[in-house]
């Protein structure tokens, strides 16, 4: 009789995340994944709609929750299912192109969602809510740069479509009723990266088929915003960088009740981004001394899309990709992107100090991470593949 006594091995921690099909939440998934088992045990996620594509590995379970139903059923679907949830990662987002209407279904998403796992899940360590750089207003004022955690919330003209405060202000009160989670916060700046399913704030897809159709067409693209904007200096958030931040922070005793940026830790000037871009689809523009100096934009993108979607639907058919991942609403979202409806003299740039000094030291390269974000789309087939093109 073998008397040893075996060590246990206690069981990993259990995510939770939602918005399994947008950038952030598929990247967070992604992220997940690839750490053993002995780390993470089981990885529940979930969206409104199925997923376009599914994860092999057999710790992945999916669930469809509209958290805009009443939290009962919410609580019904996931009561079994995640009552050994540690760690949950909110990534839901419900996208308009008009700001003031983003509070309307964005912030009793959330709130609903805080309601049911505080209700069903005992074993809860950590709420991570992922949010943006429009927390700091820059899309209604000049604000000082680079933006920092501690900065006073914005509470002029429009503050009342940054529904990111209602959800910070929901997170907190509900934490406090029972003291037994933490939370943290992220906050990113532009986001670029993968998601198998079309999403308004994606900027990826829309800027490739820019470039296509302009190519297909033998159209010199335009710089579809103003010269000040093309001289304009921002930075990015890589997707896969987000889920590293987001996982860790979360995972971090020290970091408990904390709010973090999130930047690649470089910075781009959108004119030589452009170039890049370009050079990436292997296509030639035009040089910033051709264009005007007014602050109006030269071109509409929504207004350039509007006949555009049969020229994409003969590249697919030429080259490969999906027809219907043509969307106007991309173009819309490029649009201010690109031009912002008010006059900015400063660069939209946030600091990423605080993480870095509670330990986070990840770097990523801007333009290979855009270059990152096209060969994925292409490996999918969602694009054609840019070589086909060089």
């Amino acid at each position: 009789m073998n008397n040893q006594i075996k060590t246990l091995v206690p069981p990993g921690k259990v995510a939770f995340v939602t918005g399994a099909n947008g950038i952030s939440g598929h990247a967070i998934i992604e992220h997940l994944i690839r750490t053993p088992e002995s780390e993470w045990s089981k990885i529940i996620v979930t969206s409104r709609s199925p997923l376009p594509s599914c994860w092999v590995d057999p710790r992945v379970e999916f669930v469809a929750i509209d958290f805009l139903k009443p939290v009962e059923t919410i609580v019904n679907q996931i009561k079994t299912l995640c009552k050994d949830v540690t760690h949950a990662y909110f990534t839901s987002y419900v996208h308009s192109v008009d700001f003031s209407i983003l509070a309307e279904k964005n912030c009793p998403l959330f709130r609903n969602f805080l309601e049911a796992i505080d209700s069903v899940c005992p074993k809860l360590e950590r709420v991570c809510l992922q949010t943006g750089g429009k927390h700091y207003g820059m899309m209604f004022r000049e604000v000082l740069t680079p933006f920092h955690e501690d900065m006073p919330r914005y509470e002029g003209p429009g503050s009342e479509s940054i529904f990111y405060y209602e959800q910070e202000d929901d997170m907190m009160r509900i934490q406090k009723r029972r003291n037994t989670w933490h939370w943290n916060v992220i906050r990113p700046m532009g986001i670029i990266g993968y998601t198998p399913q079309f999403n308004g704030m994606n900027e990826v897809i829309p800027i490739a088929q820019y470039f296509l159709i302009c190519r297909e067409l033998g159209e010199t693209p335009k710089w579809p915003g103003n010269l000040r904007n093309y001289h304009r200096v921002e930075d990015q958030s890589y997707a896969p960088s987000i889920a590293d931040l987001t996982v860790w922070a979360s995972t971090q005793e020290h970091c408990k009740d904390e709010a973090f940026n999130h930047t690649n830790g470089d910075q781009i000037l959108v004119k030589f981004l452009w170039g890049h871009l370009a050079n990436y689809f292997n296509v030639e523009v035009p040089s910033f001394s051709s264009m005007s100096d007014k602050d109006e934009s030269e071109l509409d993108l929504v207004e350039w899309s509007r006949d555009k979607e049969v020229v994409w639907e003969n590249i697919v058919a030429k080259y490969g990709g999906r027809a219907d991942c043509f969307r106007t609403e991309g173009f819309a979202m490029l649009n201010w992107a690109f031009n912002p409806s008010i006059v900015i003299r400063t660069p939209f740039m946030s600091t990423v100090a605080k993480a870095r000094k509670f330990g986070w030291n990840r770097i990523d390269d801007s333009y290979e991470a855009c270059n990152r974000s096209f060969k994925s789309y292409e490996n999918t087939g969602i694009l054609p593949c840019s070589s086909q093109f060089s």
